[in-house]
Formats: structure tokens, C-alpha cells, sequence
């Protein structure tokens, strides 16, 4: 007897945060997953910056992206799913993660690495003023605005950091050192409420950086507190006034607020853990890195320990989820610090012994390097083998070795499909208005029209929450194309084998979703079906009402061609599959396909002639359908068509599995140029935008309004012209 091919989903384990210890964890989960857990990383970013490099990154030696380390790609490689939101809370009794902006996220073990954050919420003018070092990537952000400031001479090259210890004053230096590169000489101040500068380090390591802080001119005022912070200036306890265009608080680092209120015992704020990294509280709550604290072996915040602990964490979170016993976390005594100093150099403190020299700075960055290719080249993780024996043309089919694509890529060619479509037969109602192959059915529905549209998806994520959203948007695409008012849906669920605690899990979360979606457009979610499968597919059947639908032909030679966003979610999806997307793109595409299309939809119907939502076939196919039932032809201007960020990079290495299909069918009609933008205009679009065809004279002032109403890559992208169904263009594409 064979063994299921996809075993049943039994346990939900929840990261909450994207620190390093959890980055470690999702590498080695990737390696060796649990069979049965479910794997969500919460994190309110798709990256998160390494602390060890940020130094180098302020002091200029390293770009910002050096840094990052890419949770996307992270979550892919561990089969986990994503969800870019704050974590708000953490509910003990219910099993839940609370969330800043979406609805709380369930689980039967939960691990907190969400670090900690230097804010000074109780220093009058903080929080307008000055930016915490931590989070670091708030930090860097203003960093690099405020270099631009001082480049256009908009702002003077005086700083202040609050807090004289090492991170404090590491950033000094380095700030320091990338100002002094600028121009005429900064003045950096670090102001230590203590006697004296570096708490905590060896006296050879104090000295060597004092030193340093000389020879870069950054002076240090001890003894002194901040009493605000003003646009321009600190204000010091003596009473002094020290004039500052950019302030960063590096002192007094705690936890996050929120953990107080969780239950879980705390010291200092941070959660309390056995030598099992368990709180102490609760043994289904582990914590990590900095917003955890040893009871038995008691640390100072350090990045070296969170990874560290990165093997027993995964150890003992397989362990909590039922497989094998914990391992006890026993920290080392002190560890090797390496303190930059501004330039290509560092000082070493360990065990009270002091080096200073530049190849200490080599090291570094050996080790900083090491580190972060371990994070970003990541294994492949081969399929399984083909059998010895195969049907004809199985192993053409899988060429290329690429995994079918996810979203509107999964799905059936344009060829196969009319190729089928054609053999229907001609139905003889007559309250039917529209044929086989029309973007929806359009039925008589008293004085005005009902349109009918289904659509399904093969999941492109595992978050469940975000999928349905998207599947919702993109089944309502046909019925905003029209012209018409969502009226009801019902739902075609197909959920991966899970028990029931997790199918009611992930129903809930599936349904609420969709019934925003459709509730904010009107529209009742009024039941449909479900069942369990292989993996998570969704779809919904829409129905609309208007009282004049907007037909696919219609478009007359003269008109402008208006796209109301932006192409390349495909060719992005099939690169974030291979794991070569960048987090940030993947985020904001994300964005892009949960942002409805009805305001744009309602604002062009009015006007507009032919309209369609550009989805599977690519905006080429979309377009060539509307120019065949128009009986016209268009020409686009290829550098008014806008393009999802990354997409046009993604292109040279990457195709959705239906773009071959999409090219096949344009064959013989269309001449796609053999760049970026040709690929992308073959791309199957999932939630994609609306192209419609309006008056020329009316072209301008809808894309201004369609901008206005929160669609800022509406443009108009060419114009019908007459003549046989083709598609040329204005320029050579770039």
C-alpha cells in the first residue's frame, strides 16, 4: 500500500519576528521541515537588516541591500508562509498572535525574536525629532535623508547620539567618518548620562576608541542627559542647548512594550526563559535574541547569541511540536567583540585583551559575509526522482525543471481554450446575451443585464488570509470590467489535508477575508463549497448587475487605451518560486494585487467603450481580444506602460509556465519586440488591471483622476487605430 503523497497538517507553529535566531530557524526548517507543522513568520517587514553591518552601512562601506536579510526568500525556502504585519500582542489563553492591523493569527507553539528598539517615548520631542537606532531600518532610512539633506546644503552636518556605550559609540564614528568624506568638518557629539563613556568594555578597548572618536573629531559630553529634543537641537540637563540636525537615540534599549501585557513573566522587560529557551511562563511560548532574557545564564544583549541559540531553537521547537526532547541553550562566558571604527578598521575586545589595526576590519567582514551568504544562498531542495519507466513526453513536459506557476500563471493556454470553447454548442436562450469565451456571461435581468463570472486559483501563498483576498479581487475583475455592481458570490474552497482544528483555522481565515472584500463592494458572500486536496486552491463565482454593460469590442479608431496598473506579476511570482525575487518587490506586489479595481472601474465606465481586466492572457492577448472584437488595431507607446518593481530584472531570467502559451497564441498577429517589455507583455496578470478604450479628449483628465483615487501607475498607453486586428508600436521598446 503506497503512502499518501501529501500528508495531513496536524500543528501550527507561529515565528513572531524576523530576527536573526528566526532567520537561522526558517534555513534549517528548510533543510529538515516537520512533517504535519504548518510554519507563518510574522514580521512587519519583507527584510530585516543584519545588525552586525549596519555600522559599515552608515560609515558607507556597504549599500543598504548588503544588509537585508530577505524573509521572502527565507519563507519560501522553508515552505513557511509570510505575514508582513506588527505583532500587537500575544493572547496565551486563546492561542493568538494579535496583530497592528489584521486579524489575529492562531497557534499551538509560538516563538518571539522580535528584538528590541532604542525609542524614548518619554523624552519630550523624541518622536518628532530624533530617530532610535533600533529598529535599525528606520534608522538607516533617515540616515540616507539626511546625508541627501547635507549634500543640497538643506541641513548642516551636526549630529547628536544619546548614548555613550558601544552601539552608541560605534555609530558615532561611523557617522562621523562618512560626513567628513562629504565636505568640511562634522560635528558628532555623544552625550552619556554616566561618568564615563563605554560601560562595560575593557580598558584597552576604551581607550583605542577614544582614541578613534579623536582623530574623527567626534566629542563626547558625560554626565549630561537630554531633556527634548527640538527641530535643530538637544536640550541638555545643565541647560544647555546643543545645536543637532539629526539626533539618534543609541541609549537606554528595552523591549517591546506589548510583552507586559502578554502574562509571560519578564525581567527588565524582556521575556524570562529556562536553559530550554521555553518561557518560563508558558512552555509553548519560546523566545530568543534580544527580547529574551536567561534566567539561569543571564547575557548582555548581543547579536552572537541569538545566533547561537538559532540551532537550539529549531531543536526544541520541533521538539514542543512532538518531536523528540528539548536541548538545554548553554551560552559561552564572553565573546569576541569587534567594534568598527568608522573607516576600514575595528577594534577587538575579549576577555579584557585589546587589538586595533585594519585587519581586524578584514575579519569583520569575513564573518559578516559568511554570514549573510548563509542566509541568501540558499540549497536548492530537488524534487523527487522521476520514475525509470515514463509515458511519452512526460519528460518534455517537465523541461527546464521549473515548478508550475501559481495565480493566473497555473492556468490552461489560450489555444487549448478556444480550441475547446469552439466546440460548444450554440445555446438556443435567449435571455443569454454573450457566447462561449466572453470575459463573463451577461443574462436579460429586467430593464438591465446580470453578469455571471467564475474564477479559481492555485494558491501563489500559503498565508490563506492573503490568498482569499486575492482570489476575491481577481474574481471580481470580470463583473468591474463590465461596468457592473457586485451583487453575490459564492465560494469554491479546496483546502491541503489538515486537521479539522486547522481546516476551521484556515476556513475562518479564508472567509473573512473574501466577505471584506466582497462586503466593501456591496456584496453578500452567500455560501458555496469546500474540499480537501492536494493544496490550497481558491475561487469564487460573482454575480453583477448593470444597466448597460460595457462590451470587450466597442472601441472606435481614435480612442485612448488607459491601463490602470502596473504588469509583471507573473514573471515576479515564477522568480519568487525560485527564490530569486527580492523581498521588497514580492511586498509591494503583493500590495498591488490586493488593492481592489472597482474606484478605477467606476470612474472609466462612464466613459469608456471596450473595457477588460487583463489577466491570464497577458496585456498583448487582452488587447488583441478587444481589437478583434472591435474590428480594429492599436498602437501602444512603450514607455508609458508601467511595470511592477522588479519586473522588468525578473524577465531576463524568469516566464510564468503560461507565457510560452500566451506567445503561441499571438503568433502570426503580433511582432513582440525581444525585450523585457515584449516578455512582459506576454505575462499572465493575477488580480491584474483594467485596460479600457475611452475618447481621447476624456484621456488625460481620467488618469489624473484615476491617480488621484489611489491608482498612481494609471497611464494612458496608446490609441485604437483602424484597420485588421494587430498591435504595433510608437518606438523601439526599451
Amino acid at each position: 500500500m503506497h503512502a499518501p503523497a501529501i500528508l495531513p497538517l496536524t500543528r501550527d507553529l507561529v515565528l513572531v519576528g524576523g530576527g536573526h535566531a528566526h532567520a537561522l530557524v526558517l534555513r534549517r526548517w528548510g533543510m529538515r521541515p516537520l512533517a504535519g507543522a504548518r510554519l507563518t513568520l510574522v514580521s512587519p517587514a519583507p527584510t530585516a537588516p543584519y545588525t552586525g553591518m549596519l555600522p559599515g552601512h552608515i560609515a558607507g562601506h556597504y549599500p543598504r541591500e548588503a544588509l537585508e536579510i530577505d524573509l521572502v526568500r527565507l519563507a519560501r525556502h522553508a515552505g513557511a508562509r509570510l505575514i508582513l504585519d506588527r505583532a500587537a500582542g500575544l493572547d496565551l489563553a486563546a492561542g493568538r498572535v494579535l496583530l497592528q492591523r489584521g486579524r489575529p493569527v492562531a497557534w499551538d507553539v509560538a516563538a518571539l525574536d522580535i528584538g528590541i528598539t532604542s525609542d524614548m517615548p518619554d523624552l519630550p520631542g523624541f518622536a518628532e525629532h530624533a530617530v532610535a537606532a533600533k529598529p535599525l531600518d528606520a534608522y538607516a532610512t533617515r540616515w540616507a535623508a539626511f546625508l541627501a539633506e547635507v549634500a543640497a546644503g538643506r541641513a548642516a552636518p551636526q549630529v547628536a547620539v544619546l548614548g555613550g556605550g558601544v552601539a552608541g559609540v560605534e555609530l558615532a564614528l561611523a557617522m562621523a567618518h562618512r560626513l567628513r568624506a562629504m565636505g568640511p568638518p562634522p560635528a558628532v557629539t555623544v552625550i552619556e548620562a554616566g561618568p564615563e563613556p563605554l560601560p562595560g568594555t575593557g580598558a584597552g578597548a576604551r581607550a583605542a576608541l577614544l582614541r578613534h572618536m579623536d582623530r574623527l573629531g567626534v566629542t563626547i559630553r558625560t554626565g549630561r542627559r537630554a531633556t527634548a529634543i527640538e527641530a535643530g537641537a538637544v536640550l541638555l540637563d545643565d541647560g544647555s542647548r546643543l545645536p543637532a540636525a539629526l539626533t539618534v537615540g543609541a541609549a537606554g534599549a528595552q523591549p517591546q512594550g506589548w510583552l507586559a501585557d502578554t502574562g509571560l513573566a519578564l525581567t527588565d522587560g524582556a521575556v524570562t526563559v529556562d536553559r530550554h529557551l521555553r518561557s518560563v511562563t508558558d512552555p509553548r511560548v519560546f523566545a530568543a535574541g534580544d527580547c529574551a532574557h536567561m534566567a539561569e545564564s543571564p547575557r548582555p544583549r548581543a547579536g552572537v547569541f541569538a545566533v547561537r541559540q538559532a540551532p537550539v531553537l529549531w531543536h526544541n521547537l520541533r521538539a514542543a511540536l512532538g518531536a523528540g526532547r528539548p536541548r538545554p541553550y548553554r551560552p559561552q562566558r564572553d565573546y569576541l567583540k569587534l567594534i568598527s571604527t568608522g573607516g576600514k578598521g575595528a577594534v577587538a575586545d575579549k576577555w579584557g585583551r585589546t587589538l586595533d589595526g585594519g585587519w581586524l576590519w578584514w575579519l569583520k567582514d569575513r564573518i559578516d559575509a559568511r554570514f549573510m551568504a548563509g542566509l541568501s544562498q540558499l540549497p536548492p531542495m530537488p524534487g523527487p526522482p522521476l520514475p525509470r519507466h515514463t509515458a511519452t513526453g512526460l519528460r518534455e513536459e517537465l523541461a527546464g525543471g521549473r515548478p508550475l506557476c501559481a495565480g493566473c500563471g497555473a492556468k490552461v493556454g489560450p489555444g487549448a481554450l478556444r480550441a475547446s470553447l469552439a466546440r460548444l454548442p450554440a445555446t438556443p436562450r435567449t435571455d443569454l446575451l454573450t457566447g462561449p469565451g466572453d470575459d463573463a456571461a451577461v443574462l436579460r435581468h429586467g430593464e438591465g443585464v446580470q453578469v455571471l463570472t467564475t474564477d479559481h486559483l492555485r494558491a501563489l501563498t500559503p498565508d490563506a488570509r492573503l490568498m482569499a483576498r486575492i482570489a476575491a479581487l481577481h474574481a471580481l475583475g470580470d463583473v468591474w470590467a463590465m461596468g457592473a455592481a457586485p451583487q453575490a458570490a459564492l465560494a469554491s474552497l479546496t483546502l491541503p489535508r489538515m486537521s479539522e482544528a486547522l481546516q476551521t483555522r484556515t476556513l475562518t481565515e479564508i472567509l473573512e477575508a473574501a466577505a471584506e472584500v466582497f462586503a466593501a463592494e456591496g456584496a453578500a458572500l452567500a455560501g458555496g463549497h469546500t474540499s480537501l486536496g492536494d493544496e490550497l486552491t481558491l475561487g469564487f463565482t460573482v454575480t453583477g448587475l448593470a444597466a448597460r454593460p460595457i462590451p470587450k469590442g466597442g472601441a472606435r479608431p481614435g480612442d485612448a487605451l488607459i491601463l490602470t496598473g502596473a504588469l509583471g506579476s507573473g514573471t515576479l511570482l515564477a522568480a519568487e518560486m525560485a527564490r530569486d525575487a527580492r523581498g521588497p518587490d514580492i511586498a509591494r506586489l503583493w500590495e498591488r494585487m490586493s488593492t481592489p479595481q472597482g474606484p478605477a472601474a467606476r470612474l472609466l465606465a462612464p466613459h469608456a467603450r471596450a473595457m477588460t481586466d487583463v489577466t491570464g492572457f497577458g496585456l498583448a492577448g487582452h488587447l488583441l481580444e478587444m481589437l478583434e472584437a472591435s474590428g480594429t488595431a492599436a498602437t501602444l507607446a512603450p514607455e508609458a506602460i508601467p511595470l511592477l518593481p522588479g519586473a522588468a530584472e525578473a524577465s531576463r531570467r524568469h516566464a510564468s509556465t503560461l507565457a510560452p502559451a500566451n506567445r503561441a497564441a499571438l503568433a502570426g498577429k503580433v511582432a513582440l519586440p525581444d525585450t523585457p517589455l515584449g516578455a512582459l507583455l506576454l505575462d499572465p496578470q493575477t488580480a491584474g488591471p483594467l485596460l479600457a478604450a475611452v475618447p481621447a479628449p476624456q484621456a488625460a483628465g481620467l488618469v489624473a483622476a484615476l491617480r488621484t483615487a489611489g491608482f498612481p501607475e494609471a497611464s494612458e498607453i496608446g490609441h485604437i487605430t483602424s484597420g485588421p486586428a494587430a498591435i504595433s508600436f510608437a518606438a523601439t521598446p526599451g
